[in-house]
């Protein structure tokens, strides 16, 4: 079965139900929102018109801006990308992608906090909340990762920090800070869980993650390497991948005794 993504819990506090007392049939409340909601269609248009599409337009401006630059930056390439390419295929000019992003290092970082570490939040939340045992938390997690961040266009952003990293050392320490170092303490976190409730074996910590990364990498790069996979990855089922990589892992991590082989 297919493992859906990591969603934490939300938890909204009870309705005050006093708001909800039966109130004297002869008494009528009389407010802004009921006298405007008594009159006719064109005029409410006129006392509270829609947003106008230029304020639309201007508050989805930021995001517009990122899609924009995510495409440009997996497509061509860090260095290679000029922020008037970014503004013109977002639609504004120059000066307005200025209004947003101080530099194209920053619409960068932007970018990368949009699209994959803004979801380590959430993922260290779920974590904490999960009760299951640790080794559906790895299959759930494995997947989770895979659904949000590496079969979305972000993951180009990995291939191109690994082609282009070392000319932007700036750029390189900024995605090792926001990525990699939270990104490798939430394996270990699943990995330490494990341990701790004597469903894994004790592993040196600062490689045990290592063997839940490597997978994850291999298919992040595969699939955005259409010259060394082929247009369609040589038909990789990533879903059928992953599992068989999990269950590799697990049966390399469970706490079970060694199978007796016949010499």
């Amino acid at each position: 079965m297919r493992m859906t993504p990591l969603i934490s819990a939300i938890h909204r506090k009870p309705l005050n139900t006093h708001f909800f007392e039966a109130k004297p049939e002869n008494v009528k409340l009389l407010t802004n929102k009921s006298v405007i909601m008594s009159l006719p269609q064109t005029l409410r248009d006129l006392v509270c018109p829609a947003p106008h599409k230029r304020e639309r337009r201007k508050e989805a401006r930021p995001g517009e801006l990122l899609d924009a630059a995510l495409s440009l930056f997996v497509e061509k390439g860090y260095a290679a990308t000029k922020v008037e390419e970014v503004a013109q295929r977002a639609g504004v000019s120059k000066g307005t992608l200025f209004l947003y992003f101080a530099s194209k290092e920053e619409l960068f970082k932007a970018v990368v906090r949009q699209n994959i570490s803004g979801n380590f939040s959430e993922f260290n939340t779920a974590l904490d909340e999960f009760e299951g045992s640790t080794a559906d938390l790895l299959r759930i997690f494995v997947h989770a990762w895979w659904d949000r961040i590496a079969a979305s266009q972000g993951a180009g952003i990995i291939k191109l920090m690994v082609s282009e990293g070392a000319q932007f050392p700036e750029l390189a320490d900024f995605y090792r800070v926001e990525v990699v170092e939270p990104g490798s303490q939430l394996i270990r976190r699943v990995l330490d869980r494990g341990t701790q409730r004597s469903e894994f074996r004790l592993l040196d910590p600062n490689y045990g993650f290592y063997a839940v990364l490597a997978p994850i990498m291999f298919v992040e790069l595969w699939k955005n390497a259409p010259h060394l996979s082929g247009a369609d990855g040589l038909s990789m089922n990533v879903s059928k991948y992953l599992d068989m990589q999990i269950d590799i892992l697990l049966n390399g991590l469970s706490l079970q005794p060694p199978a007796n082989f016949s010499s």
